[in-house]
């Protein structure tokens, strides 16, 4: 297994398991040159990039709940802040950004920042924080 492939895993699961914070799962994949992951609830499955186009697709845990039809990014916005203040972990963020419509997220290692969208294209950007 390459390192790459071990960390995409170990930061699946311990997402998964939330035993890994956000900022660790980051820390863990800009160390093996991760440099982008896309975050898909509805198939259950996060497909990690690097740099020069090679990916992984690794399996997540499935979620009982569907994304609802309406996207409101003010609630991912709040389910955000919830999560950034410790306040909520991974599986009820998972949850509350599927009630506010959102089907899949992306993580821009090199852009700092991350994508949620909804089943018709519509987007909320939040940006890491300093």
């Amino acid at each position: 297994m390459t390192p790459f492939r071990e960390a995409a895993e170990r930061c699946t699961l311990g997402s998964d398991e939330e035993r890994l914070s956000f900022p660790a799962v980051l820390a863990r994949l800009a160390a093996v040159g991760v440099e982008r992951y896309h975050a898909d609830l509805q198939r259950a499955e996060k497909t990690y990039y690097l740099a020069n186009g090679q990916s992984e697709v690794i399996p997540t845990l499935a979620m009982a709940e569907q994304a609802a039809a309406a996207f409101d990014a003010a609630s991912i916005e709040a389910a955000v802040r919830a999560s950034q203040s410790g306040a909520i972990k991974y599986k009820e963020f998972c949850l509350r950004i599927l009630k506010a419509g959102c089907v899949a997220y992306l993580v821009s290692l090199a852009g700092r920042r991350a994508v949620y969208y909804g089943r018709t294209g519509e987007t909320h950007i939040e940006l890491f924080p300093n």
